[in-house]
């Protein structure tokens, strides 16, 4: 029973591996018959595929072909063309060259046709050269004739005549010139001294300014006279605390409500009124009070030199300067010079610079500038030595000044050479506030010293008679010896004593030299 079973089991799994084992033999059949029919597609495929390309490539060749030959068309046209074009170059060099040809033909039978034509014409050279030597041969057997005669008649040798000719033709040469330049002198000097004087009279009246200055006194305000006890102080300590303080001596008079600081020196006068002004007003006057008080005075006043040097800045309406020549420019005001203060005299120089700046068309705020540090080499420290006008000018450029200011300033007084019409005009408004009437004051041993110079610059002449200087040394007038002296000699006189003012005197302005030449004809009737 279980044999059969098992047998019957066995059987039906040897069915069912039969089974499948027949199914996927015909599977495998059937993807093997479809596998050779997708091969076989696929084979037609790429021949469609080749066929195609050999097709495009025909056309491709093709295609190609034609565009090789129309290339080939189209350079074989370019060639021709080419060549047409260099033959009908050649052509027309050929022709060129041959006109060329016949033009230089031409000239070569123009040349030998010059050619015979200059022998000719030396023939004829040589000839008149030969007629012309015997005529000068000719001409100088006779001039040695004539000359002969003439020494015979005048009893002059020819050396001596020539002489005279020729010192005849000087002197009159001389005397043309002289008038000449007489002339020329006379009408530029006039034409110049007629716009000069309306550019320096306009100027001045715009900027006219007083040039009186207190060069040993200062007068203080004080409220009432009963303040001059209590400067005084009990047995005089105050004033004399005061004095010994700040060097000045203090004037107390019957002059009402002030008191009088006097010293030779400007800046403890200046530092003495502030003191005095400050206790003043404080109302506590007692030594050591005053003693504080002038220590204080004396560290500001680097700042009070500051005030007063931007005040004159903003006056004259320039740009701000360096602190140091802002300080500098303060301190001028407590220097004279000639009797005449440094300040206002620089103010007034920065005025009439501007104006004659603006009337020329120049930089004013340049010619502002340097006119009013023209100076302030004078109120330099010691230690920079030189003259003033060098000074300031390294002064000027150590602090960043324009080099035409700095160059207006150092050449101000000629020291060194003027670079620009600024310099010119700095100099010449130095000039004018320096010596128009009231500007200075000069000492009579001064003002004698420079008239007898003058005089003795004119008898140092030869055919001077007299000699006077005049209008205050301004003018030199010279009587020469009509004998001794002729017009044109005197033309170069007044020239040669000008030249020896300006070299050996120092002046303020100009000085005007007159050679007067008198002749005098007398004849008496009997």
């Amino acid at each position: 029973m279980g044999t059969e079973i098992l047998t019957a089991i066995l059987g039906i799994l040897l069915g069912v591996l039969a089974g499948s084992l027949g199914v996927r033999w015909l599977m495998i059949r059937r993807f093997k018959a479809e596998f050779f029919r997708r091969l076989e597609e696929a084979h037609g495929r790429a021949q469609d595929i080749i066929e195609r390309a050999k097709l495009e490539a025909e056309k491709h060749r093709q295609r190609i072909q034609s565009k090789a030959e129309s290339q080939a068309r189209r350079i074989r046209k370019d060639l021709d063309r080419q060549r047409r074009e260099f033959e009908q170059e050649v052509r027309n060099t050929r022709k060129n060259l041959e006109e060329k040809e016949r033009q230089l033909e031409k000239k070569a039978e123009s040349l030998a046709r010059w050619e015979r034509e200059l022998r000719k014409m030396e023939k004829d050279l040589e000839q008149r050269q030969k007629a012309l030597e015997a005529k000068e041969n000719d001409l100088e057997r006779r001039m040695q004739e004539t000359t002969r005669k003439l020494e015979e008649v005048a009893r002059m040798t020819q050396e001596d005549a020539r002489r005279e000719l020729l010192r005849q033709v000087e002197i009159q040469a001389r005397h043309e010139a002289a008038q000449l330049i007489y002339r020329m002198r006379e009408e530029a000097r006039q034409k110049a001294e007629k716009e000069a004087r309306e550019l320096i009279a306009m100027a001045i009246h715009r900027c006219a300014a007083s040039h009186t200055a207190d060069t040993t006194v200062t007068v203080v305000p004080i409220p009432s006279d009963d303040m001059k006890g209590r400067i005084i102080g009990r047995e005089g300590r105050n004033i004399r605390a005061f004095e010994n303080a700040t060097g000045v001596e203090v004037i107390i008079d019957d002059t009402p409500e002030a008191v009088t600081l006097s010293s030779f020196d400007p800046v403890r006068r200046e530092i003495a009124r502030l003191a005095l002004e400050r206790l003043v007003q404080d109302g506590r006057i007692h030594p050591g009070r005053i003693e504080e008080v002038v220590n204080k005075v004396k560290e500001e006043f680097d700042e009070h030199l500051m005030r007063i040097g931007e005040e004159a800045v903003a006056e004259l309406g320039i740009a701000a300067l360096h602190p140091e020549l802002t300080k500098y420019v303060g301190r001028m005001k407590f220097r004279t010079s000639f009797g005449q203060n440094l300040l206002q005299h620089s103010m007034e120089v920065a005025r009439l610079a501007g104006v004659m700046a603006a009337e020329l068309g120049l930089n004013v705020e340049y010619a502002k500038r340097a006119g009013l540090l023209h100076d302030i080499g004078k109120v330099a420290p010691d230690e920079l030595g030189g003259p003033h006008a060098l000074v300031g000018g390294q002064l000027a450029k150590r602090y960043g000044e324009n080099d035409l200011v700095a160059n207006a300033i150092a050449a101000h007084h000629g020291d060194v050479p003027m670079q620009s019409p600024i310099a010119f005009v700095v100099a010449a408004a130095d000039a004018i506030s320096g010596s128009r009437p009231g500007a200075r004051r000069e000492s009579i041993e001064h003002y004698i010293r420079r008239i007898e110079k003058l005089e003795e610059i004119a008898y140092s002449h030869k055919g001077v008679e007299r000699a006077f200087a005049i209008h205050a040394g301004r003018e030199l007038r010279v009587m020469v010896q009509a004998e001794e002296v002729n017009d044109t000699e005197a033309f170069e006189l007044a020239r040669s004593i000008a030249q020896r003012i300006e070299e050996e005197m120092e002046y303020p302005g100009q000085i005007k030299v007159l050679v007067i030449r008198e002749t005098r004809a007398v004849e008496y009737a009997r």
